[in-house]
């Protein structure tokens, strides 16, 4: 390979430096939304024992993990990312007892288990915030917390002008116990959800104790909720722009002084000797919506976390050059640490890819859509969506899958404003639908009370009608089906190694087609209008969309070949 990344015969490489066999460096892990897999007491909401009911469904599909969002103790204002007590179950969802089970019974199935971790703020129910609040200002109790004093003669305005993710402001004033206005705490998301003060080393300490119980009891990972956001900039300076839930070059020649701050990498090291001390191999996920991926790249060296998701990859536009930038640049900043990629397509927080990718390409991608919004074309966006996730898969590296995408399920892009729960709905006043629309209860059965989700109609997010068509039970064992889409790539992939493999781009291809080679498989996806040509006798592995004239790629389809 020369100076430019090329070899002597014109294909430009991008290589997984490590060869080791860490189980993480080339796993699909599934996401479990536990309020909407399975709901095994009739509820209407999902549970531990409904998941666990459902275990072997994985098994069936050939994952090797499961990731499990929030299931503590929580008054769900945010569906569980506003946690009460770490270290302890929810009723909604079970008890102590139950989470032991389904741990038990995923490792007896060969299942890795990975649970979420929500670091950046507790519920304002926790019992600190509680005592923060039955506290003076600059007691030890507030300095859990980011309590400030506000600005202005009487203090009525906020300590400066950061906005929440979820809309409004980032600050919400306090009574105090003598029934006068008082200071002012920092919630980058809701009033709900009160952050937390990392330069306290008694958070610090207590975080380590919530480690060491799960992993105690066997988990094997945890997905870290906003990892590139607990550390904020000393001096709480203001920021004019709408601060997202992420973080680019930065602007103004400075970074936004709410996320990816250097010193957050300190708290990495310390959990990873942590999970390290422990036998098997336990790993650290990072969600940090961090660009660019050299940054990105940061929370992912030797001695921090695992894995962290490629954002930059989800929203890519469907183009070749957006997807063939993308991929070279990922690759090559996490082989520059040593760490394999983390593909990512679909999560609970992002509008379902078989909806996105039906929208217009360029379009950004929407806060959720709802009656009256502009609807993406669900035959285009399902057909781009089985080509994404061929794609996807045939990457070196990890991979997620969210609850439901093997089903090809779209947003549920109809439901009545009403029923909406994401916070965003409302702190936006109405102007971001928000997150409800991918979380809706998966189908398992159409012709079953809410669709095989429970034993009952009963269904916290309603069901669009259209979920009878998605049903597990009307594509299981159905050939070119979705579902045995996914199944077939999954044996694939693990068959052919393709995860930790080695990715070399086929310089001979272009725009609007993408083509490389990872170990013994070609890759080939047709971006473009037209169809694209495979070479003289290519044999065919697997197609996201039925190949109508042999020996030619129709428009938004990805095949795999022999090289």
């Amino acid at each position: 390979m020369n100076e430019h990344g090329t070899t002597p015969h014109g294909t430009e490489k991008t290589l997984n430096t490590h060869k080791g066999s860490e189980w993480w460096r080339h796993a699909v892990i599934y996401q479990v939304y536990p309020r909407s897999w399975a709901d095994s007491d009739g509820d209407g909401l999902g549970d531990l024992p409904g998941i666990t009911g459902r275990l072997d469904h994985l098994v069936e599909l050939g994952v090797d993990a499961l990731w499990l969002s929030p299931f503590y103790p929580s008054p769900q204002a945010d569906a569980g990312y506003d946690v009460a007590d770490y270290r302890n179950v929810d009723p909604i969802f079970g008890q102590l007892e139950d989470a032991d089970k389904l741990i038990g019974e995923a490792h007896a199935r060969g299942l890795k288990l990975i649970v979420d971790l929500v670091p950046n703020h507790t519920s304002s129910a926790h019992e600190w915030f509680q005592e923060a609040l039955a506290s003076e200002p600059g007691s030890p109790a507030r300095n859990r917390y980011v309590f400030r004093d506000g600005k202005g003669a009487n203090g009525d305005q906020p300590p400066n002008d950061w906005s929440a993710v979820f809309g409004g402001s980032a600050w919400q004033r306090v009574t105090e116990l003598d029934g006068t206005p008082g200071q002012w705490y920092l919630h980058l998301f809701d009033p709900a959800q009160p952050d937390l003060n990392w330069d306290n080393p008694e958070i610090r300490a207590d975080f380590v104790k919530t480690l060491r119980f799960w992993l105690d009891r066997g988990v094997d990972g945890f997905r870290v909720d906003v990892a590139h956001g607990l550390i904020k900039q000393r001096d709480l300076a203001n920021w004019h722009y709408p601060i997202g839930g992420a973080t680019g070059d930065g602007v103004e020649g400075r970074r936004a002084p709410m996320w990816d701050q250097d010193e957050v990498h300190e708290v990495y090291r310390e959990w990873r000797q942590v999970l390290d001390s422990y036998e098997g191999e336990r790993i650290l996920v990072a969600e940090a919506w961090v660009q660019p991926a050299e940054r990105l790249a940061a929370y992912v060296r030797p001695d921090e976390m695992h894995q962290a998701f490629n954002f930059e990859y989800l929203e890519a536009h469907w183009s070749a050059a957006a997807q063939r930038s993308v991929i070279g640049r990922s690759l090559a900043a996490n082989g520059a640490v040593g760490a394999p990629t983390t593909w990512v397509l679909s999560n609970h927080d992002v509008l379902r890819h078989a909806s996105r990718l039906g929208l217009p390409i360029g379009t950004p991608r929407p806060d959720g859509i709802g009656i009256g919004d502009p609807q993406p074309d669900p035959v285009l966006g399902l057909r781009r969506a089985r080509a994404a996730t061929l794609l996807m898969l045939s990457l070196p590296g990890g991979a997620y899958l969210y609850q439901g995408e093997e089903l090809g399920l779209p947003e549920h892009m109809t439901m009545p404003d009403e029923a909406r729960q994401d916070p965003t709905w409302e702190r936006s006043g109405h102007e971001r639908r928000g997150r409800d629309g991918c979380r809706v209860p998966i189908p398992w059965e159409a012709d079953a009370p809410s669709y095989g989700f429970g034993p009952t109609d009963a269904s916290w997010l309603p069901q669009p009608e259209l979920w009878a068509e998605y049903a597990l039970d009307r594509q299981r064992g159905v050939p070119g089906s979705t579902y045995e889409l996914y199944r077939e790539a999954l044996r694939r992939r693990r068959e052919l190694g393709l995860g930790s493999g080695e990715l070399t781009w086929d310089a001979d291809v272009s725009d609007p087609v993408l083509s490389f080679v990872n170990g013994g498989v070609r890759v080939l996806t047709n971006f473009g209008p037209d169809d694209a040509v495979l070479p003289d006798g290519a044999e065919v592995i697997l197609t996201s969309h039925p190949l109508e004239t042999p020996g030619r790629v129709p428009s938004d389809v990805t095949v795999w070949l022999r090289a």
